[in-house]
């Protein structure tokens, strides 16, 4: 069986890289990007289950999210975005863009598992 793939875009290394070591502990193949305006032709070509992007450096995540959530070939895959917790512009424009879940870096790591079965199950 094929290992699900999770596209990741961070630039700041944590929770950036301990995002990505624990998503390959759970069995997953991770595509790392750093520019945001890069992420809906990866993930045409790429067809990730799943896509955690930073939103705390940038903001062009948010364009990102909205052209995913245009295009047929994208709409349907989850997004997890993710910032401080006291960013709450950034949360809130990630969910207007289109995230299907935002949440604090601080909880990230912790419920991972449970926001990943949350993502998946959402239509």
């Amino acid at each position: 069986m094929a290992q699900p793939l999770a596209v990741v875009v961070y630039t700041s290394i944590i929770p950036g890289t301990q995002l990505v070591n624990k998503l390959q502990d759970m069995g997953y193949k991770v595509v790392t990007i750093q520019d945001p305006s890069l992420l809906p032709r990866l993930a045409e070509q790429e067809k990730p289950l799943v896509i955690l992007a930073d939103i705390e450096k940038h903001r062009d995540v948010c364009a990102a999210i909205t052209e995913l959530r245009k295009s047929p070939a994208t709409r349907h895959i989850p997004v997890i975005a993710f910032g401080q917790e006291k960013a709450a512009d950034a949360h809130a424009s990630a969910h207007q863009a289109g995230a299907t879940i935002t949440v604090s870096n601080t909880k990230l790591l912790d419920q991972l598992g449970t926001l990943l079965d949350q993502a998946l199950n959402v239509d």
